[in-house]
């Protein structure tokens, strides 16, 4: 129980640092935040709502993984170290696809939400 609670502590602390220290962080929380309710009007079923939650909240996940890269690239070294800008990039191009996957996702529950399909 008390790995549990330390767990949770440091997941606390973990996001409080990335919202205080990232834009993007606090852009996708807010978007998770909007998802919640327009989930609701642009599902079709109770399961695709949850599918569109969880497609916003995966940006985050991602966010906040590219953030931790980033952060420890930059404490080890903030000279222009081009190995570690190829590493922030693909942190960067994870960031870009699971945003594609999610606005897939919600284009597609459009199109369904309209009987496009």
């Amino acid at each position: 129980m008390l790995r549990l609670w330390r767990a949770t502590i440091n997941t606390r602390n973990g996001l409080a640092f990335a919202i205080r220290s990232e834009q993007a962080v606090r852009e996708e929380l807010f978007a998770l935040a909007l998802s919640v309710p327009l989930a609701w009007l642009v599902g079709t079923t109770v399961m695709r709502c949850v599918e569109l939650v969880a497609a916003v909240a995966f940006v985050l996940v991602v966010e906040l993984l590219n953030t931790a890269i980033e952060k420890l690239a930059d404490r080890l070294t903030m000279d222009r170290d081009p190995k570690i800008g190829q590493v922030k990039d693909m942190g960067s191009a994870a960031v870009g696809v699971a945003l594609l996957m999610a606005g897939a996702f919600w284009l597609f529950a459009l199109a369904e939400r309209i009987g496009a399909i």
